[in-house]
């Protein structure tokens, strides 16, 4: 596997993805948005039979018929496949864990969303891999990640509320990066869950507590009950390392 193509390198995980795999030696293609509109369909299939692609990393936003066309190449071309779900396809009702055998449930858009990329990407591509991720964590406070919500919250609201009912799926973005890898490289297919918090169970006001520790922020910290939600997804403990390989729990 020598070129990987990876949608989403304007976004916060798949740059994390990239450098991995660059390191490895691979050569990471971009889908050029600019030039290549995800919804035209004939026009992707023209970029993919000319870049030529050995292994396909989807983390973009774009439509379901998107994931299916990209998940359709790989199934053609007997290329790897991965993209990148949410534990969004949860509600909090009922409240978890969750677990890979379990019907996803959710009225949050977001959410159903994920879950109709997911069924369009079976559908077109049994042996792809769909890795549900929680929600991301990086030292770079920059984009769609917890540490950037947790400043957004302060700075808005002066205090960071943080529910101890609340066991958040998360993880840090070069371990979810680097689970993904081993997913292309394996070949894997199937449904994944990737949370670094499965095992170890962290509420979320002793995570915000650790995060403030652990990137010297001044947080108001107020902690609630007001949301309750074990919102861990259970079944892939091996792909990822827990939080505290980053954080020390009090």
């Amino acid at each position: 596997m020598s070129r990987l193509l990876v949608t989403g390198l304007t976004g916060t995980l798949a740059p994390h993805l990239a450098a991995q795999a660059k390191r490895r030696g691979m050569d990471v293609l971009p889908w050029p948005r600019q030039t290549v509109s995800p919804d035209d369909a004939t026009a992707g299939e023209l970029f993919l039979s000319r870049v030529r692609p050995d292994a396909i990393a989807h983390l973009g936003m774009g439509s379901e018929a998107w994931a299916a066309q990209l998940a359709g190449y790989a199934a053609r071309h007997a290329l790897p496949f991965v993209f990148t779900s949410s534990a969004m396809v949860f509600s909090h009702e009922p409240p978890g864990p969750h677990r890979r055998e379990d019907t996803p449930h959710t009225s949050d858009g977001y959410g159903l969303y994920k879950q109709r990329c997911e069924a369009a990407i079976v559908a077109a591509n049994p042996a792809a891999a769909i890795a549900r991720i929680g929600w991301q964590i990086d030292a770079d406070a920059r984009g769609n990640n917890m540490l950037a919500a947790l400043d957004h919250w302060q700075a808005q609201q002066g205090e960071v509320a943080a529910s101890r009912a609340w066991i958040p799926a998360c993880s840090f973005m070069d371990d979810t990066a680097e689970a993904l890898l081993q997913l292309l490289l394996t070949r894997a297919s199937g449904l994944f869950h990737l949370d670094s918090n499965a095992s170890e169970a962290w509420r979320f006001d002793e995570l915000v507590t650790a995060l403030a520790l652990r990137f010297d922020r001044s947080w108001q910290i107020r902690v609630h009950e007001e949301y309750h939600h074990d919102q861990r997804l259970l079944g892939n403990e091996g792909y990822m390392p827990g939080l505290s390989r980053h954080l020390c729990r009090r």
